[in-house]
């Protein structure tokens, strides 16, 4: 992780000519910029909300980080000790509006971009935005977000029925719920989180519908965080991390099969691979040994003002509360390009692009064992070295020549860059976070 260092120190000129656009002002988007500015490039992202972090500051109240303080720190600075081990969801949102003052980045909000296209002359990008704007940029960064539009099963019926449903997404805390019977859908993360914060917020019934049992592990034992084995293993085949899982979970896990919810028949890797991350034990454990969490069957339908399980049983909550997840919707934005799998996610991240769209990037599309800040943190340096390699800025070939040094074994020479005479567009000089006129 690169240090820190004050605002005021130089930085390496930025050039003239269309900036690298970055969508998206989360943190893989404000980590790009920060490493592309530091590496000479100008960018500029664009946001279609009015603050950065904007998704951040839609979770839920509850929320923690299940990554450590210091594996979750974006590049160029770390965060404050004061935040704890476990950082709550509104430091993560202080944190970044620090990162963006810190290294002044140029930040566009406002701004919804809907479709990317090869410019007409076949040397960069256009980019078609909210207000019929049309942007044209040497690069493109798509930093959108893993969770980006919630999506709702199409259950039967669901759309008639008369109680209240929502997504996670919408859910804040337990107030609104206190004395009622609640439903949760999903057992990841945020479905388990969710029922905890129910159970002790004063619902008088919480029920987790769970379709396929998920792993579940201790957040950090004996003073480990599960996050540091995430990095060790990643690399590792993925059968051998399941034979190994195996035993680590029924060590530090109770088995629950008498409460509804038995171990899972898949290894943990395996289900991974498939994108479903294990469930951080936020206090689901004991809720559902103590009874305060229910675990019933998936969610089969809707019908006559009653959810019916996937078990043949019929109940019938005050509120259903869907914590099924999110798509990435993608496929406006750049679907036509033919950059996307089967599934809707890019079929490059990070450094490396699809051969029939040089110039154009994606990063935060996967949902890591490691921790998802940590790997965009090491996407950022490695999209910021590709897009300055390709585009030969003075800077980039400073910098590259430094990080040759540095791999030979040799002190590091300090970059020389000769400004550039007469730039068009001028550097941003302090934080800029703008709204488009």
């Amino acid at each position: 992780m690169a240090a820190s260092r004050p605002a005021d120190a130089p930085r390496p000129p930025v050039p003239a000519g269309p900036p690298v656009y970055v969508i998206g002002a989360g943190p893989g988007g404000l980590a790009v910029a920060r490493e592309l500015r530091e590496r000479g490039v100008r960018a500029v992202v664009l946001e279609k909300s009015d603050r950065v972090g904007a998704s951040w500051r839609g979770h839920y109240d509850r929320l923690r980080l299940h990554t450590t303080r210091r594996l979750s720190a974006l590049p160029g600075l770390p965060m404050p000790r004061r935040f704890g081990r476990w950082v709550s969801r509104d430091d993560v949102v202080r944190y970044l509006e620090k990162y963006a003052e810190h290294h002044r980045l140029e930040i566009v909000t406002g701004v919804e971009v809907h479709r990317v296209e090869p410019a007409a002359d076949g040397t960069g990008w256009l980019l078609r935005a909210s207000g019929g704007r049309e942007l044209t940029g040497s690069a493109v960064v798509v930093a959108t977000g893993f969770n980006h539009t919630p999506r709702l099963p199409d259950w039967p019926g669901h759309t008639e029925y008369d109680g209240e449903l929502l997504h996670a997404a919408r859910y804040r805390d337990a107030a609104p719920y206190r004395g009622r019977d609640v439903l949760v859908v999903g057992a990841g993360n945020t479905g388990a989180e969710i029922a905890v914060d129910l159970a002790e917020g004063g619902a008088a019934r919480v029920r987790l519908a769970v379709r396929t049992p998920p792993h579940i592990l201790r957040r950090s034992t004996l003073g480990w965080p599960a996050q540091y084995t995430g990095v060790l293993v990643r690399r590792l085949p993925v059968r051998l991390v399941d034979r190994l899982a195996g035993p680590v979970g029924r060590l530090s896990t109770p088995d629950l099969s008498a409460h509804g919810l038995p171990r899972p028949d898949t290894g943990l890797y395996s289900r991974v691979r498939q994108g479903a991350i294990p469930v951080q034990d936020a206090g689901l454990v004991d809720a559902v040994r103590t009874g305060r969490v229910e675990v019933v069957a998936a969610v089969r339908a809707f019908e006559d003002g009653a959810v019916v399980l996937a078990d043949g049983g019929r109940i019938t909550p005050d509120a259903v509360i869907a914590a099924t997840g999110y798509v990435r919707a993608l496929e406006g934005l750049v679907g036509h390009l033919g950059v996307l799998d089967g599934r809707g996610r890019p079929v490059a991240h990070g450094g490396r692009t699809s051969p029939r769209a040089p110039g154009l990037y994606f990063t935060g599309f996967t949902n890591p064992i490691s921790g998802m800040l940590r790997e965009l943190a090491i996407d950022a340096g490695r999209i910021a070295k590709a897009v300055a390699k390709s585009a030969g800025t003075p800077a980039a070939k400073a910098v590259e020549a430094v990080e040759l040094e540095r791999s030979a074994g040799k002190p590091a020479a300090k970059a020389v860059v000769k400004p550039i005479e007469k730039p068009t567009v001028e550097p941003a000089v302090q934080p800029t976070v703008r709204k488009p006129k």
